[in-house]
């Protein structure tokens, strides 16, 4: 990390202006013209979230021709905006990653619609037609991973009892948490999935409060929604349970444990939107994939999987990628008893009402509010 640059852009002016020629300008560019800047709210090295978009940003390194430029630790504040407005002005940036899902509104809008020329992809999903041109949101499917991680937990889980530190009662959370509680179900229909919300994507202490409480109560099984994952997957190995990971492969931190996991893979997905810019197809505004688009991957299973586990697993697995299978159809209950999808119809992963699903499926022990 270039520390000197970094305090260079902590006192950038907003005022501060560079003509930026024709690097980018809109969508199509040739990739030799390109600087690219990533921008992580936590740390690059977290074994998480921001370890996922730091190997993407990795990836892209490796490509001639591209400079990449990044910052860390830039919280969800109008830090981002003037961490933004120093890679475009002082980096001669024209395509821009600000990856955390605060960044958003407002900022990555407004400064979308200061900076027309420069293209702002944010991952999240959050675009909508509404929103300027010139930026854009990509996602991917993880719940089919966390799906798959559920499948392979129901299947050693001893005591039945699953455990899920997550961060906030968000759709693309409870998507997860809803997930691998079905994947669990599936494999064993008894098991249940008590869940504890922390409050936020960095809470260290919270989430080793969180797993040493689900261990206490039996559960034997652990996997998460937050940003580092390793303050869960460490603190469940040392009590002896097992854990499937989230973001990026945790087995070096937890061996023995370590079961398998739902990882990003934006190593494959960074490279292709380059190679769409350079072709002048352009990059749509919303992107989405899951383990058939290779956005999404599955960690390798650990020493502890069964035989039958990796068995089913791998079978489901493939009919996600054949689109074959569907993790959300009818009928469907909440854990309040309530039917949230009717008998006879299901939910594809592009269906809109699963981006502002707010219920907890039956076998899930918790609640949103």
């Amino acid at each position: 990390m270039d520390f000197g640059n970094i305090s260079r852009r902590r006192l950038l002016q907003t005022s501060a202006a560079l003509t930026l020629g024709s690097a980018l300008g809109v969508r199509p560019a040739a990739a030799a013209d390109i600087t690219i800047g990533f921008i992580y709210v936590g740390s690059r090295d977290d074994y998480g979230y921001n370890q996922a978009h730091a190997q993407g940003a990795a990836a892209l390194k490796k490509l001639p021709g591209l400079k990449v430029v990044e910052e860390e630790k830039v919280p969800e504040t109008d830090a981002v905006d003037k961490t933004m407005e120093s890679m475009i002005n002082l980096d001669g940036a024209t395509l821009l990653f600000p990856t955390s899902f605060g960044y958003y509104n407002p900022s990555v809008l407004k400064m979308a619609a200061k900076y027309p020329k420069i293209h702002f992809e944010h991952c999240g999903g959050l675009w909508t037609d509404k929103d300027p041109k010139n930026a854009g949101s990509y996602f991917g499917y993880i719940d089919e991973a966390q799906y798959i991680s559920g499948i392979v937990a129901g299947y050693t889980t001893n005591s039945g009892k699953l455990g899920f530190v997550a961060a906030k009662p968000i759709p693309q959370v409870l998507r997860n948490i809803n997930a691998f509680t079905l994947g669990a179900r599936l494999a064993n229909p008894k098991a249940t999935t008590q869940v504890i919300f922390t409050g936020d994507w960095s809470m260290p202490v919270k989430e080793a409060e969180a797993t040493n409480s689900l261990i206490d109560q039996g559960v034997d099984v652990l996997t998460c929604h937050v940003d580092g994952p390793k303050t869960m997957v460490e603190n469940a190995a040392r009590r002896g349970a097992f854990v499937c990971g989230y973001h990026v492969n945790q087995s070096p931190l937890a061996p023995k444990a370590y079961l398998t996991g739902a990882e990003w893979n934006w190593e494959a997905l960074y490279p292709k939107f380059v190679k769409m810019l350079a072709s002048g197809e352009g990059i749509p505004n919303f992107y989405r994939g899951g383990l058939k688009e290779e956005i999404v991957k599955v960690s390798p299973y650990g020493e502890a999987v069964p035989a039958e586990a990796r068995k089913h697993a791998d079978e489901v697995k493939a009919k996600f990628i054949a689109d074959g299978f569907t993790i959300f159809k009818g009928p469907m209950v909440d854990n309040r008893g309530k039917t949230v999808i009717a008998a006879g119809t299901a939910a594809g992963q592009k269906d809109p009402k699963l981006e502002k699903m707010d219920y907890l499926v039956e076998g899930v022990i918790g609640a949103t509010s």
